[in-house]
């Protein structure tokens, strides 16, 4: 998840930049709603590239904004399954589909050995990629390696995406789609107001009058990521008890997290088990989200919102929040490590419950003295 909202703002760019281009996404299909709105393949057919044909516009469908045709690489199941005939057949199946698709380049974001074999089965004569990926081997598979200069994941996509768009490119703010669905069902939770004009990025913001709403996500990709859930807890409760509504974002397999929070809040704080379309469509709606590096806190700057962001052992330089207002607390005792531990690391078990709410008062009320 977090992958691919990094790699939006540079594609983005480059659908700017060229708005009649071909653009597609190979994508795990459970991150499809970060890309298109589920009933939005058929609205939007692959385009040929024939001079009569009517060139895709920026934003021209709100559903699928970025991207023309998606192909789905559904890598990991075929990791559970590798010598299976299903998945033998569905790589097959993928790389005809990718190979008719006769591209130009093939553009690695993601920098894995995965990502690196996939875009390896287009047959594309061009295939770039950084000259130091995050898992080194990918480079091999590479016929381009653009050395990048930029500190953040997000600049560094930008450098890629500029080798094939004909001029030095900008972070842009990302398109994310809008699926009508998810959006009624936000409204259920958090009523909007008018949509802003001309953006695809945000589509809705909340009213600036109404009671803040804070978005809680505890969960991360790792233990040694997550700080504890007792101390959410705790910035849970003094956020209720100033008047905001809090609500956590329940992650598949995240369940005992929130009830920890919900319990010390006596029932305060809501849980809610969503889908992805409805957590983008909802967090359009939040004043403020507050995270650690996690797919939720990516989602929410990608989205415009204010995030507090809770760092231990990944760097915030590289991974932190980007594009939008926040804070980053980091221990400096922290050291940058990505072996997935189960324990919390220790310079995130530092990071006190006073300190968040510090910083999340600063961004909710950046008109107020602390």
């Amino acid at each position: 998840m977090g992958d691919i909202l990094h790699a939006l703002p540079a594609v983005t760019a480059l659908r700017q930049a060229h708005p009649s281009w071909i653009i597609d996404w190979v994508v795990e299909p459970r991150w499809q709603a970060l890309l298109s709105a589920e009933t939005s393949q058929e609205q939007t057919p692959r385009l040929p590239s024939s001079p009569d044909v009517i060139p895709f516009q920026c934003g021209q469908n709100p559903a699928q904004p970025v991207v023309s045709h998606l192909h789905f690489a559904p890598t990991k199941a075929w990791r559970k399954a590798p010598f299976s005939n299903q998945t033998a057949n569905e790589i097959k199946a993928l790389r005809a589909t990718l190979q008719a698709g006769h591209y130009n380049v093939v553009l690695d974001l993601q920098g894995a050995i995965r990502s690196a074999v996939v875009a390896h089965l287009a047959g594309c004569r061009r295939r770039i990629g950084e000259a130091e990926p995050r898992e080194r081997a990918a480079r091999w598979l590479f016929t381009e390696r653009i050395v990048t200069h930029g500190a953040h994941v997000i600049q560094q996509d930008v450098e890629l995406a500029s080798a094939i768009a004909g001029d030095p490119l900008s972070a842009v703010a990302p398109w994310l789609p809008v699926d009508p669905a998810a959006e009624a069902w936000a409204d259920t939770i958090l009523p909007a107001a008018a949509v802003q004009p001309g953006s695809p990025r945000t589509g809705l913001h909340p009213r600036g009058g109404d009671q803040p709403t804070v978005l809680l996500s505890p969960g991360g990709g790792w233990g040694a990521k997550r700080w504890p859930a007792e101390r959410y807890a705790l910035v849970a409760r003094e956020l209720i008890k100033r008047g905001c509504r809090v609500l956590v974002n329940v992650g598949p397999g995240e369940q005992p997290l929130a009830e920890v929070i919900v319990k010390a809040t006596g029932g305060a704080a809501l849980p809610l088990t969503c889908s992805l379309a409805q957590l983008i469509a909802l967090t359009r709606r939040v004043r403020l989200a507050i995270a650690g590096d996690t797919g939720p806190l990516h989602l929410a700057c990608a989205l415009g919102r204010p995030v507090v962001g809770i760092y231990g052992p990944t760097d915030p330089s590289r991974n932190g929040p980007f594009g939008t207002r926040f804070k980053v607390l980091r221990s400096p005792v922290s050291r940058r490590d990505h072996r997935r531990r189960d324990a919390t690391e220790v310079g995130l078990l530092t990071i006190q419950p006073e300190s968040v709410l510090r910083a999340a008062r600063a961004l909710l009320y950046p008109d107020t003295a602390s």
